[in-house]
């Protein structure tokens, strides 16, 4: 095959698309860090996901309709670095194709060449080793065959050849992934990429089938408490002391059927995974401490969950009207947009004067498309935005470059406490160009540090780390390792104070109690009695605490 056709080069996204989705947790798995994030894998998934769906809701699809579905769903749906990165590829790829009803082995090489520039030039400091490495050799290898063959089949399995290829060097040029033993996650994102689309090329079934990218169905406020039939939702793990045999796991299936529904009953050696939902969790208790002693119970009212539930979308829907009347207002000269990880951490930017909230952050990068929303809702000339996270920063600069109609300033902010900083060095007497200048300089001052947990073992940072640890993790390293949350915190801190700081902030997690941040900020009062301690609560998931030292 000398040329392929819209056709065909839409099966070949559609299937790159999916196997990057079926491949997305364990490129999440290659990420050097092992923390708890959304990452790589799901941010690359996402962006091609927001593609795939343009794709598909294309009532026509020509060489010129399919390429700008692809770059413009691309664009808007990109989430993190990985994810930008990849946007920028597919947005540079488009740009050539476009242009003809069919592609041979120049075009496409030409199509590679212009990939690569344009994902280069959207990053201001490349770093070889990454994504951009593998793109650059794959493309680079384009060149070389496309002066030689006309035939695709080996046009595309020798660029893919290429691509593994660069990618297992990628060790070699990054320290970090050699000393955590693993290839970049990115480059190895885009490698499934462009295997999912030459399983297309050869003809292997491939499911084309997406899900409509986007919010969740909602279901009719008039949903009542009676339809949650059985109210509580029952989770625990029995530890066995018997032999749990084909009868007796029967037997106990049975019992948990007659009183609920939703049942999930999986043994494994010595142990049983239970969940049932059902009005009377005091009967299954019982019957499984029959066989064994329980850990691990955790009982949910689902009928409380559901009055949540209506409760928030009443407060979300008079939230939009507000927002709407907002609008009927006068444009204001600044506003600012801010990213935030927890209630209390969100309290405190709305009480800094951010006039927008992107929930998000470390358990989910949020999109372009979620940045020009915010922007959209924003009544201002000038808007500040506030990543807070260093894998934000590329999705807001690309939210940046697609407004039209206002200024955005893009504070580079990469965490939490530097978006505070920013916020604290906002002047509203001084000119956007000197706010900007001041912010930026100010969040060069902060340093912090962040305390969570390991999801699996590695080694970086010459530190051995085994699957729930806790760490410490600083702006650049793992600071501190260990298995007690204060214990590792206090050695954190230890890595960040020094003798020029002043200032320690503590926002706790929604992990961590009030006493416990309360102990942990009296225990630093007295290990560093020059330094003005504070304790705030910031309710952010996964993180245990989020500090800064200043």
């Amino acid at each position: 095959m000398k040329t392929i056709d819209v056709d065909m080069l839409t099966k070949m996204f559609l299937a790159g698309a999916k196997n990057l989705e079926a491949k997305k947790e364990w490129i999440n798995e290659l990420n050097v860090f092992p923390v708890p994030d959304g990452d790589t894998g799901t941010n690359m998934t996402l962006t091609i996901m927001s593609a795939a769906s343009e794709v598909n809701n294309l009532s026509e699809r020509t060489m010129e309709t399919v390429a700008k579905a692809i770059s413009s769903g691309s664009l808007r749906g990109a989430r993190g670095n990985s994810g930008v990165i990849l946007s920028q590829l597919l947005r540079g790829f488009t740009k050539v194709i476009r242009g003809y009803e069919v592609l041979d082995a120049q075009i496409i090489s030409n199509a590679f060449q212009k990939a690569v520039e344009t994902a280069y030039k959207a990053v201001m400091k490349p770093k070889e080793g990454t994504i951009l490495t593998v793109a650059r050799g794959a493309a680079e290898r384009a060149a070389e065959l496309a002066a030689e063959v006309d035939d695709l089949d080996v046009l595309f399995s020798e660029v893919i050849s290429e691509a593994e290829r660069v990618l297992a060097t990628t060790p070699d040029l990054l320290p970090v992934l050699k000393e955590a033993g693993v290839v970049d996650s990115g480059g190895q994102g885009l490698v499934e990429v462009l295997k999912g689309a030459y399983d297309a090329f050869l003809g292997k079934e491939v499911d084309y089938t997406f899900e409509q990218q986007g919010s969740a169905p909602v279901k009719p406020s008039a949903q009542t408490e009676a339809e949650i039939k059985f109210g509580y939702c029952t989770e625990f793990i029995i530890m066995l002391n018997q032999e749990f045999d084909a009868k007796t796991e029967s037997g106990f299936k049975a019992f948990l059927e007659s009183i609920g529904d939703s049942i999930v009953c999986v043994a494994d050696d010595d142990i049983v995974k239970i969940h049932v939902h059902t009005n009377h969790p005091g009967q299954a208790i019982e019957r499984a401490l029959e066989l064994g002693s329980l850990s691990r119970l955790k009982i949910d009212n689902m009928r409380e969950e559901h009055e949540e539930k209506l409760i928030k979308e009443a407060s979300k829907i008079a939230a939009q009207q507000a927002e709407a009347a907002k609008k009927e207002e006068p444009r204001k000269e600044m506003g600012f947009i801010s990213v935030s990880i927890g209630e209390g951490i969100g309290e405190i930017f709305r009480g800094l004067g951010v006039d927008y909230l992107i929930e998000g952050g470390q358990t989910m990068n949020p999109s372009t498309e979620d940045m020009l929303n915010a922007i959209d809702r924003v009544n201002a000339d000038h808007i500040f935005i506030l990543p807070n996270n260093k894998n934000i920063i590329l999705a807001a600069n690309q939210a940046k470059a697609l407004s039209k109609d206002k200024d955005i300033i893009v504070i580079p902010t990469k965490t939490v406490p530097q978006g505070i900083t920013a916020m604290i060095n906002y002047m509203s007497d001084s000119s956007v160009e000197e706010n900007e200048a001041r912010m930026t300089e100010e969040i060069g001052n902060v340093k912090t540090g962040q305390v969570t947990y390991a999801v699996r073992d590695t080694h970086i940072d010459d530190k051995d780390i085994k699957e729930g640890d806790i760490m410490g993790i600083g702006d650049h390293a793992i600071l501190s390792v260990g298995k007690d949350v204060m214990e590792t915190t206090l050695a954190m801190f230890d890595e960040l104070v020094d003798e020029d700081s002043e200032l320690i902030s503590i926002y706790y997690g929604a992990d961590v109690s009030k006493e416990d941040a309360a102990s942990l900020g009296t225990s630093l009062g007295e290990k560093y009695p020059d330094c003005d301690i504070e304790v705030h609560f910031g309710g952010q998931p996964i993180y245990y605490y989020v500090a800064s030292v200043e």
